[in-house]
């Protein structure tokens, strides 16, 4: 999951974009950068517990996302503090873009939960897509946001991430 080295780990800041406004922002550890696939490593950034009903992200929390310059969507796996695999979360998102220390991904609304277990696979947000209106705006941008909840609904379903991941 994580990349081993005998270096400290570069830092940079993710930022997500929402909209057309910074949603949040946060420190995480550069792991790997091979040009396409960006690796991270970050804290829990949100306030205190969010319980969504199927996990909770709370303080402890750590989250080795992985970004790609070339896909429309990050998949962020999700480990309770003593190492747990909780399991992943997907963001569908345009490609993203890292430079002078900033990773900056923009969130089309939609996303995919996989349980650890790979018993719940769950498409979420797809209300809050329909009323973004990006269909309407820029219907390339939206064809590909749902291409990529399709994809990795499928691999969510036929077994998981981690050849997407390695």
């Amino acid at each position: 999951m994580s990349a081993n080295s005998a270096e400290p780990a570069a830092r940079v800041e993710v930022v997500l974009v929402k909209g057309g406004r910074t949603k949040i922002r946060y420190a995480a550890e550069l792991l790997r950068d091979d040009g396409v696939h960006v690796l991270v490593r970050a804290p829990w950034a949100g306030e205190g517990v969010r319980d969504f009903g199927f996990v909770r992200f709370e303080p402890g929390d750590v989250f080795f996302e992985h970004y790609w310059r070339d896909r429309w969507y990050s998949v962020k796996e999700v480990r309770a503090g003593d190492g747990t695999v909780k399991g992943w979360y997907c963001d569908i998102a345009r490609p993203a873009a890292l430079s002078g220390g900033r990773l900056v991904v923009e969130d089309l609304d939609l996303d995919l939960w996989r349980s650890a277990d790979g018993a719940d696979v769950r498409r979420l947000d797809e209300d809050e897509f329909a009323e973004s209106g990006l269909a309407e705006a820029d219907p390339r941008a939206a064809a590909a946001a749902v291409a990529a909840l399709d994809q990795l609904e499928a691999l969510a379903r036929e077994g998981g991430f981690e050849d997407l991941l390695a």
